[in-house]
């Protein structure tokens, strides 16, 4: 308008274009809410032993194995903690809180968790409680492989996972019975857990050892090129119109 006056149209058209400026430009900065990241066991964990306060992998793993969650997880390398703690930093779900200096020692680094760090240790573990997917662990891989092996091979192989449950069942029912006294289930719920799986898979394992030394259990390579013909067929489906 001339003179600089508007009238009120103009007015109106400019303060809601401005204003629509203003939010689309308020929207594009405001941070976008970002997915849980991929859960872990390890770093559930890590995370939780942050709670009680900064620490260094050398005293975390020690923590660890004095609760006795080196059987929980993989622990038997500090790789795998130092390389998960890692991960956990680019998340940023864990800081670097300081470096301790003593002389003589190396330097240690002092971790701590973030406030997102303890969002997600929380997600994690509601997450691990209700989900049954995702989990695969290496012995149904390998059942499923059985016929790989002849009857008595894997006989002979499932008789030495059978000793080694047997030992991990009187190791984990002496935990149980050397448990400090007053010490709350709370405490000892992954002990009675590891217990009652143990000993399912003793007597399932046990089933299958002697199925297969009564021949109940048994296969070869005829009979697989049998089953596989009947059950797996390999040809490609014929479509409507012979094509």
């Amino acid at each position: 308008m001339p003179g600089g006056f508007r009238d009120e149209k103009g007015s109106r058209l400019a303060s809601k274009t401005l204003t629509g400026q203003n939010m689309t430009s308020m929207l594009s900065t405001m941070p976008k809410p970002s997915k849980v990241p991929q859960r872990s066991a390890l770093g559930l964990l890590v995370l939780w032993q942050l709670f009680q306060g900064p620490m260094h992998a050398y005293r975390m793993q020690k923590l660890f194995q004095a609760q006795g969650k080196d059987r929980v997880v993989n622990l038997r390398a500090r790789a795998s903690l130092y390389q998960t703690l890692e991960r956990l930093v680019r998340l940023r779900l864990v800081e670097v809180a300081d470096t301790v200096r003593q002389e003589g020692y190396p330097d240690r680094v002092l971790y701590a968790i973030t406030d997102a760090g303890r969002d997600v240790a929380r997600e994690w573990l509601r997450e691990m409680l209700r989900t049954t997917e995702g989990e695969f662990p290496e012995f149904i891989a390998a059942l499923s492989l059985l016929f790989g092996l002849s009857p008595e091979e894997a006989r002979a192989e499932l008789e030495l996972r059978n000793e080694r449950l047997a030992e991990q069942l009187a190791h984990t029912e002496r935990a149980l019975e050397e448990s400090p006294p007053g010490l709350p289930r709370l405490f000892l719920l992954e002990e009675e857990y590891r217990k009652a799986v143990l000993e399912a898979q003793l007597m399932w394992v046990g089933g299958v050892i002697e199925d297969l030394r009564e021949g109940r259990l048994d296969w070869s390579e005829e009979s697989l090129r049998e089953t596989a013909a009947q059950f797996l067929p390999l040809d490609e489906p014929t479509q409507p119109g012979g094509h």
